[in-house]
């Protein structure tokens, strides 16, 4: 099977799991917020796990290996990383979006933008990068590492699509809605999963960048969008220990599976 398509389809099934997590969300009304913010913290945990050990590190050996000295492959790991924080960070300015605790952001949203969809753009801005760095994570036929991220980021994605279907039902929308939205947003992490092996797959000297880049775009939004919403109703404790838990949680899995 071809290298591109085990990627696409390890990215799919990564972002499915969001609509997984939101099953849930089709019998139960409310989820309080220290659960919410918990899962939100064990969300960013992994993604922070999966930056540097799945990403950042094989980033580094990848540069070595295609002739850098350890200098070099530093200086690249950290333009790469630089490019994928700037890279959402100018998406993130741009898109008018919604935060569930903190509110608009973004460039001010028309008034024929429904509400809903400030949601989707901010879970949006979310799974991308999962995908992306998923995709990249298989760039030089390394199936192991694809195996590991795809594995760490489908388990996030289970709380996190829990998290974003009961935030819309507090919002008044129906459950199948909410489920539909929260499915839906995980679709856009095949679409980042394609374009990060293709990229890597067809030009190797590109697989430290891109590793970086999804490292650089992941960390981003774990600082800027994911911690921020789990220190905001002051249940900072359970969002810091979901944190901690998804962080070990995924440097075990790239230990036993890498």
């Amino acid at each position: 099977m071809s290298i591109i398509l085990i990627g696409f389809l390890a990215s799919l099934a990564a972002g499915l799991a969001t609509g997984v997590g939101a099953l849930p969300a089709l019998f139960l009304r409310r989820l309080s917020g220290k659960a919410q913010d918990a899962m939100l913290g064990f969300a960013a945990g992994v993604m922070l796990a999966a930056s540097f050990f799945s990403l950042i590190l094989p980033a580094l050996e990848a540069a070595q290996e295609h002739g850098s000295s350890e200098t070099t492959a530093v200086l690249i790991v950290i333009g790469g990383i630089l490019l994928g924080c700037a890279a959402i960070w100018v998406i993130n300015d741009n898109l008018p979006h919604e935060h569930f605790i903190m509110g608009p952001d973004g460039k001010a949203a028309s008034a024929l933008l429904r509400r809903i969809w400030l949601f989707v753009i901010a879970i949006t801005l979310h799974n991308f990068p999962e995908g992306l760095a998923v995709g990249v994570g298989f760039g030089g036929n390394d199936i192991a590492n694809g195996t590991t991220l795809a594995i760490g980021i489908g388990l996030q994605n289970f709380p996190e699509g829990l998290a974003v279907a009961v935030a819309l039902l507090g919002q008044n929308y129906s459950r199948a809605y909410a489920f539909r939205v929260a499915l839906f947003t995980g679709l856009v992490e095949p679409i980042g999963g394609l374009i990060g092996i293709a990229a890597v797959t067809f030009s190797q000297p590109l697989l430290p960048w891109g590793l970086a880049f999804a490292a650089g775009a992941m960390i981003f939004v774990i600082s800027h969008e994911i911690i921020p919403e789990t220190h905001r109703r002051g249940y900072e404790n359970h969002g810091t220990f979901g944190l901690i838990i998804g962080l070990v949680v995924m440097m075990f899995l790239d230990v036993v599976l890498g």
